[in-house]
């Protein structure tokens, strides 16, 4: 393996290398007849699907690096890394190796120390940016965020959240409190002293100054006036995601975090990001938030940590690390010598591969093509990218930038048999790359994506 890659120009050069003269490759329309039968099994049983699933319910059998293979033998790109988790591509052989030794020494230990666990908390605490030293493991985002709101009260002494519309922190009780979820199946959705507010969306802003641009000022306004006026003054933190995913790839204005950072500092009102999406790599910094500069005070890791192993983690900043010891953080899963292992390599794959560089690159070559796109289709509103996290916006009419949904939906499945696997959102196309994909192969993805939308606007325009 090469360990000093410097992963510019030709990508990484070594096991994830896909040969385009084979991938993709549909031997038979998907989903197939073998996926079908597999599908239709399964799911006598297994219910709850993504609507990804629902919309292409294929059965994946083996991934290797950035290709993903079928029940029925077709061979895919793989644009999806399994929802943002395989940063480093499918069976990384660094992150394997790592897992099935550990497999083999040290399945479980609660959460005793272990050699493995305490490597991994000096490489996280030398690795994340400022003071962010405390930290505590758990097995999936939702436990993570969860944890990060006990410790934001802890720390405070308050009981109230803030978080923004159309953010994504889970779907346990206190996480889907946070997010515009309207199933009844949740009862009510609002927990006590839970709250949203609007946040910049670039593209659809609420507040614009008088050039058009997008107004942040406006939007820390509001929230000086909400909280003075709709809370009890309780507010323990503002939760939110760097860049949403679930809510379509948005990704704020460049002054917004900072200028919250600064409006929570003044009033003494804690900064959470819930960075289990974009943190760890895929939008070219170890933490999103690094970009503009930002330190929360507290953050939520997870997906590409552990590149598809089960493992997630709350960091805190000094200050506020002993909380943690306030809200009976530990969970039989978190922490296991595997998970520790896996997300140990994977840091170290991040560094030793001068990945996060190579996502930022990826980003130039994607937005490069995607203006061109754009220029080509009007059924494009927005694009948009950070790093190997990259959204396409698909609107009836770029005048009233009227969502089109049926487009969103017709595009994706077109591109999946046609040997894209990736992720729908509605309206707005999202991709998310393996952060060691080569060139050649991400613009090929991307030209799959074209074709289908000129497909689209001759169906549906």
């Amino acid at each position: 393996m090469n360990k000093k890659n410097t992963c510019f120009a030709e990508g990484p050069g070594y096991w994830a290398h896909v040969d385009l003269k084979t991938v993709p490759d549909v031997r038979v329309p998907p989903p197939g007849p073998a996926s079908q039968e597999m599908h239709k099994r399964c799911t006598r049983y297994f219910k709850g699907l993504s609507s990804q699933v629902k919309l292409f319910p294929v059965a994946f059998e083996r991934g290797h690096g950035c290709e993903l293979v079928d029940v029925d033998g077709n061979r895919y790109i793989d644009f999806s890394s399994g929802i943002y988790v395989t940063t480093l591509g499918h069976c990384h052989p660094k992150v394997t190796e790592a897992v099935q030794r550990m497999a083999g020494q040290l399945m479980n230990a609660h959460d005793f120390t272990t050699p493995i666990k305490t490597r991994l908390m000096e490489k996280m605490a030398a690795t994340l940016p400022g003071d962010l030293k405390g930290f505590q493991l758990y097995d999936c985002g939702t436990a993570a965020v969860e944890a990060g709101l006990r410790v934001c009260r802890a720390a405070t002494g308050k009981t109230e959240l803030i978080s923004g519309f159309n953010d994504f922190h889970g779907k346990t009780y206190g996480a889907v409190s946070l997010a515009e979820f309207r199933d009844p199946a949740y009862g009510p959705v609002r927990a006590p002293g839970s709250h949203l507010v609007p946040r910049p969306n670039p593209y659809r802003p609420l507040w614009t100054k008088a050039d058009g641009t997008i107004d942040t000022d406006q939007y820390i306004a509001y929230y000086d006036e909400y909280i003075a006026r709709a809370t009890v003054n309780q507010v323990a933190a503002i939760v939110m995601e760097p860049i949403q995913g679930w809510g379509g790839s948005v990704i704020p204005p460049d002054d917004f975090f900072p200028k919250l950072r600064k409006f929570c500092d003044e009033r003494k009102i804690l900064l959470m990001a819930d960075e289990v999406l974009t943190s760890m790599g895929r939008t070219g910094k170890w933490l999103c938030l690094e970009h503009w500069g930002v330190v929360p005070d507290v953050v939520t890791l997870g997906k590409g940590f552990g590149n598809g192993f089960p493992v997630t983690a709350v960091a805190v900043r000094e200050p506020y690390r002993e909380a943690i010891e306030k809200i009976s953080a530990s969970s039989s899963y978190g922490g296991n010598p595997m998970a520790c292992a896996a997300a140990l390599a994977c840091i170290e794959v991040i560094e030793e591969e001068n990945l996060l560089a190579r996502a930022l690159h990826l980003e130039e070559v994607a937005m490069k093509y995607m203006r061109g796109m754009m220029e080509r289709h009007p059924i494009i509103g927005d694009v948009r990218a950070k790093g190997c996290l990259m959204g396409v916006e698909l609107v009836k009419d770029r005048a009233t930038k009227a969502p089109f949904d049926a487009a969103g939906k017709l595009v994706y499945q077109k591109a999946f048999r046609k040997g894209l696997a990736w992720i729908p959102a509605g309206h707005i196309l999202r991709m998310s790359p393996p952060i060691v994909m080569e060139d050649q192969v991400l613009l090929k993805g991307l030209e799959i994506i074209e074709e289908s939308i000129g497909e689209t606007e001759k169906e549906l325009t």
